[in-house]
């Protein structure tokens, strides 16, 4: 008799168990998700700015170096940012012999898909010498 009556308290109680632990998971696996994009984001971005830098170092002048900065950084996280690619050179100048480096930055997905408006604005930078064989033409 005694463990008939503690069957029948217990009875139902992993269905309210998985009532409230089904949401804690989802959540739990949602923020990894969201917390992986920001990861991926992080090396898109430094790659983003390698290869800004490297285009950007090969070119004849000032001008047509951001140009192609901007143009290489925004091809690669075309699929990764979701607002504006920026791209700015930190280095001074742009003489024979020196370095050309850039700074890319981007507002890119992550915590925006779990409900959660925190900015996650990352930035990279990258150097690259100033090719002593550029482009001349």
């Amino acid at each position: 008799m005694r463990v008939l009556a503690s069957r029948d308290r217990d009875r139902g109680l992993s269905t309210i168990e998985v009532v409230i632990l089904a949401p804690v998971m989802i959540l739990f696996i949602l923020v990894l998700v969201a917390f992986g994009q920001l990861v991926d984001g992080r090396g898109a971005l430094d790659g983003a700015a390698r290869d800004a830098a490297r285009a950007g170092s090969i070119q004849k002048d000032h001008a047509t170096a951001m140009a192609e900065a901007e143009k290489a950084a925004e091809a690669n996280l075309d699929d990764v940012c979701s607002g504006p690619v920026t791209v700015n050179q930190t280095s001074p100048g742009f003489e024979p012999d020196t370095i050309f480096t850039v700074e890319v930055s981007c507002e890119v997905r992550g915590l925006d898909m779990i409900g959660l408006d925190i900015p996650t604005t990352l930035t990279a930078s990258f150097s690259s010498p100033l090719d002593p064989f550029r482009r001349t033409a």
